[in-house]
């Protein structure tokens, strides 16, 4: 856990509670950092670019928080730099119930998971949305070659702070394509077993024929 990410989160009310079960003392020196916005190193910018989906929580003018998902290729969401991440807001339901919550607050809070791997990376930052035309084209397309989706605003994080998670309760699951990479192996063996099989039960019936002709 990083300094930034205790001094934004560990509030009074948090502390208390943190006093009453024991795990103050602990977390006491995590706050006592300089008050500077986390920076991203390489883990965190491969983790995102790996990612294929995060859950968004923003909050609304009515002080209800909102959490929705956001998934797309592999890529889709990106560090620009060691401060700022990026993401195509592909087009949806047109609720738009996100895109209007950051207008008031931009605060986002952002979940990202590695199933089989059982990590997570929570991320703290301030969103803004820019028109799609405004993305550079030095920063790679917004959408891989073969998606079918259509962006319709980028979404840029200023990066506050982060926290890698610890596993526990992380049940892993697994996509499709990981499933088949997994199981390429084993299917390539069985395919091989059963021509081995039918290989063998041509010999045993040739064997067959043979003592029945003489």
């Amino acid at each position: 856990m990083t300094s930034r990410y205790a001094q934004l989160l560990f509030t009074g009310p948090v502390q208390v509670h943190q006093e009453r079960h024991g795990s103050r003392r602990n977390y006491a020196a995590m706050g006592e950092g300089p008050a500077v916005a986390d920076r991203l190193t390489e883990a965190e910018a491969a983790f995102a670019a790996e990612s294929t989906g995060f859950y968004l929580a923003t909050t609304g003018s009515t002080g209800w928080p909102y959490v929705q998902h956001r998934g797309g290729p592999p890529g889709f969401l990106r560090a620009l730099d060691e401060r700022t991440l990026a993401f195509a807001d592909f087009r949806g339901n047109k609720q738009y119930i996100t895109t209007g919550n950051l207008d008031t607050d931009d605060r986002v809070s952002l979940l990202l998971m590695d199933h089989p791997a059982r990590r997570r990376l929570k991320i703290l930052g301030r969103a803004r949305t820019v028109d799609v035309a405004a993305w550079p084209a030095s920063a790679g397309p917004l959408v891989p070659d073969g998606y079918r989706a259509e962006p319709e605003r980028v979404v840029l994080i200023d990066v506050e702070a982060y926290d890698w998670n610890c596993p526990q309760h992380i049940q892993p699951r697994f996509t499709p394509a990981e499933l088949e990479e997994a199981l390429g192996p084993v299917r390539e063996r069985m395919d091989a077993l059963e021509r081995e099989n039918a290989r063998l039960k041509e010999r045993l019936a040739e064997a067959g024929a043979a003592r029945r002709a003489t």
